[in-house]
């Protein structure tokens, strides 16, 4: 939960496995999009076949690599604000804290995978995306609404799925490297390919930046460095057979600041400069998959286990100060049954999930909790779609949890779409989610400071969406809007009750309510791309506006690009309006005040141009207007910054 996660920061401070969720994505010979010029979409089944966008209910966005190439994407969390019903929110300076929402939901409430393999962190119960960095040839898919059915505990708001590309998608090998404002440096290579029956990709991201001061009035720069490497392997055992690897490795290092601890202070609760404060973070990803196809590929059968490992450690001058460490491991076993006509197919999937989490806290000072913790959840997946001459679809899941620390949950969704004459296609979905309690949230114990509650239920979501999309010019204009409902029951909070005011986290008796309207529009017109978001949400608990949640957010892209992509000029403009945030400036901690943070403008504006066939210059700058702007509490955002660098591909 948003506030959980800044009453713990603000406390602190003061693999092998299967890629089952979503086999397609590691099949080098599944194509990025239909022979119809459909988008495939692999996020929304969990029988690993890939689906076309028009054949699902569910609202999903896809951000292609072309997309990421043109707005030259560095940090992956920066394109998803051009996503409907995404809000982002980040503790100042890259590299800290970088928090996703979608459709109004909690950070903790979003699913994140990264090529199939689930990356949230045990012990935080959420994804940070600040270490998150875009690879050469990745795509995006988010999807948006209660995905729990699929995927189990999480996928509340939806899920965000970041995929790198196989050597069948972008073969050869790729470097780019720039240099720009604030000292910063960015690089990236690739190697890919296919040999034989291999199936290669090996790529490499590094990022640094001497930052600047996020404090008001500071004058100590933040700044980060970080880099990621990622490989991903298939081999074609037989026309039957496959195997995929997957393993990724990321680390980050950055500095921070923290708010004023000293009561007497007129800047108590806000952040100040804080010398040799910074953090450390690792991370490593490990995914394994096997499948075998039957009965002329009617049925196909998947069996694999994925982990992931991190840590994290924060300094000061005098050295560690705090450190915690999570692991998970995860098997699956999938099954899926495919039958009916050419005109009406229909397909079934059962699934297993055994998952284990652990972790600890390793507080050098002794006065927090610093034993291990294990959960274990088992998770029982029916699912069954049809499709009915490529114009209606129906599809229906449901998944029982049984868990080992809290109560058995059981969640649903159904789908359903229609394409009517003249490229107009109707879509409805609803559904459940599911958030367990972290181990923080259970177990977790600071003297004084935080204790804790075993006894917390997992929190519980419904939800309805309903939505109409429009095509024009052959498939080349596409706009839709949807409306969706979604209702929080027994959500986590911290309550800090006298006389110790120690914080205490309990389930809410109230609801928290989240509406609103999505909409989105792209057109391929010649040699220009538009692409357009507008949210407006209203997420409100007990009848008060929910934090970091703007009522309006909107962007929009117009990209024109030469004959043969010779020369191509982005400009993206992004708007997020007027929202609240929550202080700690009353010492006690017995009150919290709420502060409104203005609404900002910005303008990126980037450029590509090619020298030779194989080697290309690009430059670009961001908030282009020098917007002045707040995304959390008292911390700075971002100046204009430009940056120029050279690409090549052989």
């Amino acid at each position: 939960m948003t506030t959980r996660l800044i009453v713990r920061t603000a406390l602190w401070s003061a693999g092998l496995g299967l890629a089952s969720p979503v086999l397609a994505q590691t099949d080098p010979a599944t194509p990025a999009a239909a022979s119809t010029g459909e988008t495939i979409i692999v996020t929304a089944t969990r029988s690993g076949d890939g689906v076309r966008r028009d054949q699902t209910g569910s609202s999903i966005t896809v951000l292609d690599a072309v997309l990421l190439n043109d707005r030259q994407v560095r940090t992956v969390v920066d394109v998803l604000r051009d996503v409907p019903g995404v809000a982002v929110s980040r503790l100042g300076a890259a590299g800290g804290l970088t928090q996703v929402r979608l459709r109004g939901s909690e950070a903790n409430h979003v699913l994140v995978l990264i090529d199939g393999i689930e990356v949230s962190d045990p012990f935080q119960g959420e994804f940070d995306f600040a270490g998150l960095l875009a690879d050469d040839g990745a795509r995006i898919e988010v999807l948006r609404g209660q995905q729990s059915a699929l995927y189990g505990s999480d996928a509340v708001g939806g899920v965000i799925q970041y995929l790198t590309a196989t050597g069948h998608d972008a073969p050869g090998i790729s470097a780019r490297i720039e240099g720009g404002s604030l000292g910063t440096v960015a690089a990236a290579t690739r190697a890919a390919g296919v040999a034989g029956a291999f199936d290669y990709a090996v790529t490499g991201t590094y990022q640094r930046s001497d930052g600047y001061a996020v404090a008001e009035g500071g004058t100590r720069n933040v700044g980060v460095q970080g880099g990621a490497g990622s490989a991903k392997l298939t081999y074609t055992v037989s026309p039957t057979a496959r195997i995929t690897a997957v393993a990724r490795y990321t680390r980050t290092d950055a500095d921070f600041d923290v708010s004023e601890s000293d009561p007497a202070s007129p800047a108590y609760g806000r952040i100040v400069d804080s010398p040799g404060v910074r953090s450390q973070t690792e991370a490593i990803y490990g995914l394994v998959r096997g499948e075998i196809s039957l009965l002329d590929g009617r049925w196909t059968n998947a069996l694999g286990v994925q982990v992931a490992d991190s840590r994290r450690d924060s300094f000061d001058l005098s050295g560690r100060t705090s450190g915690d460490s999570g692991n998970r491991v995860k098997g699956s076993l999938e099954s899926t049954l495919r039958f009916g006509s050419p005109r009406v197919k229909h397909r079934v999937t059962l699934a297993v999930d055994l998952e284990r989490e652990a972790f600890r806290n390793r507080d050098p000072s002794g006065f927090g909790f610093t034993g291990q913790r294990y959960g274990t959840d088992t998770g029982l997946v029916a699912s069954y779609d049809v499709v009915a001459d490529d114009r209606a679809t129906f599809g229906a899941s449901v998944r029982r949890d049984l868990n080992s620390l809290f109560a058995d949950t059981t969640t649903y969704r159904v789908t359903a779409s229609y394409a009517l004459a003249g490229g107009t296609r109707l879509r409805a979905a609803a559904g459940s989610g599911v958030k367990n309690p972290g181990f923080f949230d259970l177990y977790s114990y600071s003297s004084g400071r935080y204790i804790g509650n075993p006894g917390l239920r997992p929190e519980r979501s419904d939800g309805y969406e309903a939505g109409i999309d429009q095509t024009l010019f052959g498939g080349a204009v596409t706009a839709g809007l949807t409306w969706f409902d979604n209702r929080l029951h027994d959500e986590i909070y911290v309550v800090f009750a006298p006389p110790t005011f120690a914080g205490t986290p309990l389930n809410r008796a109230s609801l928290s309510l989240q509406q609103g309207i999505e909409v989105f529009a792209e057109a391929h017109l010649d040699r220009w791309r538009f692409d357009a978001a507008y949210t407006h949400l209203d997420a409100r608990q007990a009848g008060v506006r929910e934090i970091r949640r703007a009522p309006d957010i909107a962007s929009l892209s117009a990209t024109w690009s030469a004959p043969r992509r010779a020369a191509s000029l982005t400009a993206t403009v992004r708007y997020n309006g007027p929202q609240t945030d929550i202080t700690f400036t009353d010492p006690s901690f017995a009150t919290t005040p709420i502060v409104r943070l203005h609404g900002y403008t910005l303008l990126n504006v980037s450029g590509e141009v090619a020298v030779t066939a194989k080697v290309s210059a690009f430059a670009r700058v961001e908030n282009a207007l020098q917007s002045r702007y707040t995304e959390v509490f008292s911390y700075r955002a971002a100046p204009r910054t430009a940056s120029v660098g050279v690409r090549g591909h052989w």
